[in-house]
C-alpha cells in the first residue's frame, strides 16, 4: 500500500537542487504531513530507539548510500519499524514520518 501511494504521486514535477528541503520531502511523499511526522517521531521516541541500536546520537542509522537508497525503501523501513514495534501507524502516518526523515536525513535527489 505504501508503494502504491508513492507511485501515485511520482508523476509530479521533478525537484531541482535548489528546491527547499520541505518541498522536496513533500514531492517524494505526496500528501505527507510534516508536522504530523515530526509529532510521531517524538511520540514514538524514534531517536532514542536509534541511539540504542547504533549508539552516539543515533544518526548513524541514516545511511543514504546504504540499503535505504530510494523514497520507497525509506517508507518500507518506516513501515517495518511500525510493524515490529506495534506502533499502530496508518499508511498516511508512515508517509509523514518518511517525509520528515527524507527532509532531515536522506535528501534523495530526483532522478531524471
Amino acid at each position: 500500500m505504501v508503494t502504491t501511494l508513492l507511485t501515485a504521486g511520482a508523476a509530479g514535477a521533478q525537484a531541482t537542487a535548489s528546491t527547499a528541503p520541505a518541498a522536496a520531502a513533500l514531492h517524494r511523499y505526496p500528501g505527507a504531513d510534516l508536522a504530523l511526522g515530526e509529532k510521531l517521531v517524538r511520540e514514538h521516541k524514534c531517536t532514542e530507539c536509534h541511539v540504542r541500536k547504533v549508539g552516539g546520537d543515533g544518526s548513524a542509522i541514516y545511511k543514504p548510500k546504504g540499503r535505504i537508497n530510494t523514497p520507497a525503501a525509506l517508507a518500507t523501513m518506516v513501515e517495518m519499524c511500525n510493524t515490529e514495534l506495534n506502533l499502530g501507524l496508518f499508511p498516511d502516518d508512515v508517509l509523514s514520518v518518511a517525509a520528515v526523515l527524507q527532509r532531515d536525513h536522506y535528501r534523495f535527489v530526483a532522478k531524471p
